[in-house]
């Protein structure tokens, strides 16, 4: 099975960057620790401020899943709710060729 990446985004409410940044980098740093991570980095938008932009590498469909259920994700999304001004944009993505 090929890897998965996911790209997600998110933007911050007004004063609450600091908040989703946090939230974010520790989400990430257990992600990273869970089976089929490859990859998670979060990152901040220069030309955004206030939006933030995860890109995530799995190992499979199964590990992505299992991410997707998991209480990591469950915590960080209970702890972004009230900081976030509207719901994520998840992007799983495939690979085009040329």
């Amino acid at each position: 099975m090929p890897q998965v990446k996911v790209v997600a985004t998110m933007e911050a409410k007004d004063g609450a960057g600091a908040e989703v940044e946090r939230v974010l980098t520790g989400l990430a740093g257990k992600s990273r620790a869970e089976n089929g991570c490859v990859s998670y980095e979060v990152f901040a938008s220069t030309a955004a401020p206030g939006t933030f932009v995860t890109i995530e590498t799995w190992a499979d469909e199964g590990a992505l899943d299992a991410h997707m259920r998991g209480l990591n994700l469950k915590f960080a999304a209970s702890a972004l709710r009230e900081h976030l001004a509207g719901s994520p944009a998840l992007h799983p993505l495939r690979p085009v060729e040329a």
